[in-house]
């Protein structure tokens, strides 16, 4: 959530910031603005919505003219959206722009107003602008440094000072930050595709460093004013990877990546036929060790984990529980030594994820990250990591990233299983060569193109609709319903097929879409005879099952089939068409497919 950028060189800054914000867009935001060094003077200019009105409201003001300054997609915490809760904010020698949320800005706020501050906006941002200013001798990193000390919560920061008009500088404290080093020119950024288009290059900021920024480079000091080396990472991929490439949508585009994704994942992990992830630091002995597996996670990448406890209990008998990261700390679990803890999260910053990783490792877990984005910090923090190389996802609706976790988690399952010898390794070849087939059935499902546009017709007048499964079924219906409501904005849930009758029946009325997942073939014929429930009732049916099931036509109304592979990776295939009933739903709808309202991509505070 919220996009930070900042740039110092010789090139236009307004271009710059405009173009690197536009990169960020994907994060979600509600209004956007940006702080230009003008003639020698901060020049603000903001405003309420998508970075297009900010462009309208400068062709209007006269874009600002310069070589250094800040920019910033707000998406609102404190303060409704509008343009004075917009950033940047001031104070009376600095302007600032602010990702995070700070606990304690109203203590801070009573005492800067008893200073004489006076406020403008609702934010907590506008605290940290003058807090800043009100430690400011004239050096602006013992300002910084005397500032933080006093805030409580998240933040990154980017910050320019009226008396130093050719520098940037930024500081952060769990919300994410990089310095990007180019030739005669330096940038900060939320993330990495706010600059490809200018280096490669970056430094990756930890907690508590401050970064100072001109043409020439960057000094980055420690919270002691100490100057620090530090490592300069490369990125590695390129500005085609952040772009549509012809795809109407970056979602369309990314579910159309999923097959080499697959690929770029599982290959480098399995050696002779099996699955082997030692070079992420997981061997048989730690394996042998466990006692109980806990999956942390958020959304999406939560019912990646509801898939890898079906897998991992069925194939190795290993106790699984699956826990919101929310809650996770709230619940107060029972969880140890001799217990592995597995976060997943595509960004790596996730803030209710990060806090789980950091509980369970108080209390003397292994834990175990499965990420998308490199050197983030619950890739850094974690004792084990797998990294899932699928490379940038754009559209805040997860879909690459969803289904590399998957196959993440197919691995582990198969490695365990074969650590506990549950299975030997003639079956353990046999499932990982099934696993290897399975990008080539998904690109079949893609060039084939089942009619999800069909399907996705007969929902997009609808207000609520339901999804039904069992088993590894119920696990991808929850996670086809979420796709649905998160870009189409209908009021979707997904139910177990067996508890309809325990009261979600009761919501089925004439022409109400149910759309039910059927392709585990032990539990077709239960779950068949829930779908034949709600069609009694009036619902609309739309069946996604495996080409080897059978279904009477009197069953549904509109079927969609994807070709059969081993039931327990079912999910990986069958998701697909779900994804693309979304895509198209929302299409349809006329909705922002990739940016979905009130949503962001990275939720980097609770």
């Amino acid at each position: 959530m919220c996009g930070i950028v900042g740039y110092v060189g010789k090139r236009s800054c307004t271009d710059v910031l405009m173009n690197a914000l536009s990169k960020l867009e994907y994060r979600g935001y509600d209004s956007a603005g940006i702080a230009v060094f003008e003639n020698g003077k901060i020049r603000v200019e903001k405003s309420k919505g998508r970075l297009a009105d900010l462009a309208d409201k400068m062709e209007k003001t006269g874009r600002p003219e310069g070589h250094a300054g800040i920019g910033h997609t707000r998406w609102a915490t404190h303060g409704e959206p509008s343009d004075k809760n917009s950033h940047p904010h001031s104070g009376a020698d600095v302007t600032l722009v602010h990702n995070g949320i700070i606990e304690n800005y109203k203590k801070l706020r009573e005492f800067l107003i008893n200073q004489g501050n006076t406020f403008t906006s609702e934010t907590d941002t506008e605290v940290v602008a003058k807090l800043i200013s009100y430690y400011y001798k004239g050096d602006p990193v013992e300002a910084i440094i005397a500032a933080t000390k006093e805030l409580q919560g998240s933040y990154a920061l980017g910050i320019v000072f009226k008396d130093y008009v050719d520098t940037v500088f930024a500081v952060r404290c769990e919300s994410p930050l990089i310095v990007g080093i180019g030739k005669d020119e330096s940038y900060i950024a939320s993330d990495v595709p706010a600059i490809l288009n200018y280096t490669k290059d970056y430094y990756l900021l930890e907690p508590g460093e401050i970064a100072v920024l001109n043409p020439y480079g960057a000094k980055i000091y420690d919270h002691h004013y100490q100057c620090i080396e530090k490592e300069l990472k490369t990125a590695d991929w390129d500005m085609d990877a952040a772009e549509k490439q012809g795809y109407e949508h970056f979602m369309l585009k990314e579910i159309h990546e999923q097959p080499t994704a697959i690929k770029t994942t599982i290959m480098p992990r399995i050696s002779d036929g099996l699955p082997n992830l030692e070079e992420c630091g997981i061997t048989y002995d730690k394996l042998l060790r466990y006692n109980k597996v806990f999956v942390v996670a958020c959304g999406t990448a939560m019912h990646a984990g509801v898939v890898g406890k079906y897998v991992i209990e069925k194939l190795a008998r290993v106790p699984v529980t699956v826990d919101i990261a929310s809650e996770f700390r709230y619940r107060d679990p029972l969880v140890g030594e001799g217990d592995l803890v597995i976060i997943i999260s595509q960004s790596g910053e996730t803030a209710d994820s990060l806090a789980a990783l950091r509980l369970s490792k108080d209390r003397g877990a292994d834990t175990l990250a499965i990420v998308n984005a490199k050197g983030s910090s619950i890739a850094r923090e974690a004792d084990m990591l797998i990294y899932t190389h699928a490379g940038p996802e754009i559209a805040v609706a997860s879909t690459k990233a969803y289904m590399v976790q998957i196959a993440v988690m197919y691995l582990l399952a198969f490695e365990i299983a074969l650590a506990k010898k549950v299975i030997d390794e003639d079956e353990g070849k046999r499932l990982i060569k099934e696993l290897e087939a399975v990008p080539d059935v998904i690109q079949k499902i893609l060039e084939e193109k089942p009619d999800t546009q069909f399907a996705a017709s007969k929902l997009i007048n609808t207000d609520s609709l339901l999804y039904i499964g069992r088993g590894l079924d119920y696990a991808l219906s929850m996670e086809g319903s979420l796709k649905l409501k998160e870009i189409s904005y209908i009021h979707s849930e997904s139910y177990a097929a067996g508890e309809l009758k325990h009261g979600t029946i009761s919501l089925i009325s004439d022409s109400m879409p149910v759309i039910a997942v059927v392709t585990q073939p032990d539990l077709a014929l239960k779950t068949v005879s829930n779908i034949k429930e709600v069609k009694a009732r009036g619902a609309y049916v739309i069946l996604v099952c495996s080409d080897n099931i059978q279904v009477d036509e009197e069953a549904y109304d509109y079927k969609l089939t994807v070709p059969a592979v081993d039931s327990l990776l079912m999910p990986m295939t069958a998701v697909v068409p779900l994804q693309l009933i979304a895509y198209y739903t929302s299409v349809l709808r006329g909705n922002d497919v990739d940016k979905p309202r009130n949503l962001a991509k990275s939720v980097t505070v609770e």
